[in-house]
């Protein structure tokens, strides 16, 4: 099995789509590496994304905002939009690249126990999705 390329963009890439880069990563190990980006990133990652992480025991390391220009030219198999900000300002990528759109709340400012319920949500919904998106077509 070819290991399959998500892209999870959002505007400030500090929040929702660092939790959903951490829990593809670790939820879809060895079938998809996610990556994420933000179309107007933060200077760092939210501290209540990183503590909701490490409550469900995900790694964090290597966790950093970055801006969708730096992962542009990458081979992108699926481009998940978790804010309809991102979904607007989506950037057009050198070769078609198929893209779904999953909002979630934007927990940034509010107690850890929102970043939670929004990690919850992401791991409920976004890795179906993520998984259903890139399953090879049955012939």
């Amino acid at each position: 099995m070819t290991l399959k390329t998500v892209l999870i963009l959002c505007t400030g890439n500090s929040c929702r789509s660092q939790m959903a880069e951490a829990i593809v990563n670790h939820d879809l190990a060895g079938q998809v590496r996610a990556l994420s980006a933000g179309t107007v990133p933060q200077p760092r990652v939210a501290d209540g994304a990183l503590e909701a992480l490490r409550l469900a025991g995900l790694p964090t390391e290597g966790l950093h905002p970055k801006d969708v220009d730096a992962v542009i030219d990458a081979p992108i198999d699926l481009v998940v939009t978790v804010c309809d900000n991102a979904k607007e300002s989506c950037p057009v990528f050198p070769r078609p690249v198929p893209r779904i759109h999953l909002p979630f709340p934007d927990p940034h400012g509010e107690p850890l126990e929102r970043f939670v319920e929004v990690r919850d949500a992401i791991r409920a919904r976004l890795v179906p999705a993520v998984r259903a998106a890139l399953a090879p077509e049955e012939t």
